[in-house]
């Protein structure tokens, strides 16, 4: 696992290496997604909440990601995800498994994950956005990248993944 000092710049390189444009926003530390709204209202982007997971033996971990606004109960997910009971990982374990801290998780914390053990949810509603935005694996600035390379990233990291709708409705 990368040391979280240099882990931002892992980020910017991996891209780079898979020859992925982006752009980055740089802000205070956005703690919650009522703060975030406020420092994203001027990038034309798909924002996300990025949500870690383990299953309650503590033996899978998941990574959920759903588009900013869209409400979620963790009960529903649990249904959703047919996955039995679901908590949130510890800061321990998110280190461990992505390399960051709490309140930074985000996608680009699977370069830390060598072994793929982590499993992607993905809001079915951000197949539909031109630009997605997220941490780069630190929460002092937003990064800006086309869906389809956000794709391409998943792709190039091996991690599995599906598409969900997260909503609670219909449960």
């Amino acid at each position: 696992m990368t040391t979280l000092l240099n882990n931002r710049q892992l980020v910017f390189d991996t891209l780079y290496r898979l020859g992925i444009k982006f752009e980055i926003f740089e802000h205070p530390p956005l703690d919650t997604i009522e703060i975030a709204l406020h420092h994203w209202k001027d990038i034309d982007a798909v924002h996300c909440k990025n949500l870690f997971f383990r299953n309650h033996k503590g033996k899978k971990h998941y990574l959920v990601i759903i588009k900013d606004t869209t409400p979620f109960s963790i009960h529903s997910l649990e249904k959703k995800l047919k996955q039995g009971k679901l908590t949130f990982a510890s800061e321990k374990r998110l280190l461990k498994y992505l390399g960051v801290r709490p309140g930074s998780v985000s996608p680009f914390g699977l370069i830390n994950d060598v072994e793929q053990h982590v499993h992607l949810f993905m809001d079915e509603q951000l197949q539909l956005a031109e630009n997605i935005s997220f941490h780069p694996n630190d929460n002092t600035a937003s990064l800006v990248l086309k869906y389809s390379d956000f794709i391409r990233y998943i792709e190039s990291m091996g991690n599995t993944y599906e598409f969900i709708d997260p909503s609670p409705k219909n449960d």
